[in-house]
């Protein structure tokens, strides 16, 4: 018998998804309210490495990823001026015979998820979410943006980085700290050379591409700014063309007249990372994904994590038939795995900020890619 039967998932966004995919394949019965109307997930591309892959297999989602993406094999490291640091293999996780990169358009991978929550009997709200909840002994009773009320087991939080549920509940919780770095990402035609993740390191820069598609790629730098400032969204296009200066490789040089066109559909976004030690539920909620381990894209894992979370909290409260234990389960498998990401992502972007030891850069990379790839 499952801890719950009833569960409200709050946030549709990659971890509330999977939880609630997981959830209805496990019996319980799933609502899941998302804020934005529109369901849209923007963005440009992101990287789904091996461990990421396997959690997707396990939602029945990893051949759409083959078919609307791109597997790759392999990580290559070089300098700014072009030799090569490291090579990174990306073996198939522990347990799978799934690829061990690739990337995806984030819409994509939404589009991918969404279809599948809604499949799976999910009842989802659109431009709805919670204004008020009262727990008891026995249920958490909710009231929501329309004026209804409906009494669940266990209400999952899942409603980003800047979650309104963690503020309610967990008020000791500093915000979000800004590291020191910002991101830029860019969709790129995909040259023929490029056919796994590549990234370049320059002294307070990276530039990478990953590619998407037969097509397309995506671009991204990380840019040391030591304040978190507004750059005028009218002046992307140019300072990005600007950044892709400093990496003298043909394959970027060529590229750069295409930031400057609108398909390239820019992004920027300041860094931060967040990690809440456990226990993360209070009474009959808990939350996952960004609300708890939010995590710098270094090692390209952030998304991966909370779709892990989904599964792992899915599976423990099927398998329990006490929520405590559940919890419990919940919180031994997956407090050192979000921990590692979140601290080893901080330490390789301090290394790239203080202008560190790029070899101890690989290395990370590589112990971290390894330790992904053992069970969840």
């Amino acid at each position: 018998m499952a801890a719950v039967n009833k569960v409200l998932v709050v946030g549709g966004g990659f971890s509330g998804m999977a939880a609630a995919i997981k959830m209805r394949r496990n019996g319980i019965d799933v609502d899941l309210v998302e804020i934005d109307p529109e369901w849209c997930e923007l963005g440009a591309g992101i990287t789904i490495n091996g461990a990421s892959m396997r959690a997707l297999e396990s939602l029945g989602l990893y051949e759409q990823v083959v078919e609307q993406g791109c597997v790759t094999d392999g990580v290559e490291i070089h300098l700014a001026h072009g030799p090569l640091i490291m090579e990174l293999p990306t073996p198939s996780p522990v347990g799978s015979k799934v690829g061990g990169s690739g990337g995806i358009f984030r819409p994509t991978l939404a589009r991918i998820m969404s279809n599948a929550t809604i499949d799976s009997g999910v009842n989802v709200r659109l431009g709805c979410t919670y204004t008020e909840i009262k727990q008891s002994e026995t249920c958490a009773t909710v009231t929501f943006t329309d004026g209804t009320t409906k009494d669940y087991d266990l209400v999952v939080g899942a409603d980003g980085v800047h979650s309104k549920l963690r503020k309610e509940f967990f008020p000791e919780v500093p915000e979000p700290e800004y590291i020191g770095q910002g991101v830029w990402r860019a969709i790129m035609p995909r040259p023929e050379e490029i056919n796994r993740v590549t990234m370049w390191m320059g002294s307070h820069l990276k530039l990478g591409v990953n590619p998407v598609s037969e097509t397309h790629m995506y671009m991204f730098i990380t840019e040391d700014r030591p304040t978190k400032e507004h750059i005028d969204k009218a002046t992307w296009p140019q300072v990005f063309a600007g950044l892709m200066e400093n990496f003298p490789n043909p394959i970027v040089k060529a590229l750069i007249p295409h930031a400057l066109k609108e398909e390239a559909n820019i992004d920027y976004r300041p860094l931060a990372n967040l990690l809440v030690k456990t226990p993360w539920n209070k009474g009959r909620l808990v939350l996952i994904g960004d609300t708890v381990a939010a995590t710098t894209p270094h090692l390209a894992s952030g998304a991966g994590i909370g779709i892990e979370s989904g599964i792992v909290l899915a599976d423990e409260l099927a398998a329990n038939d006490s929520l405590d234990v559940a919890f419990e389960r919940f919180h031994e498998r997956r407090w050192e795995r979000c921990r590692m990401v979140v601290e080893n992502s901080a330490r390789l972007c301090d290394i790239e900020i203080n202008d560190g030891d790029k070899a101890e850069h690989s290395k990370i990379m590589g112990q971290s890619l390894m330790a992904l790839s053992q069970p969840i």
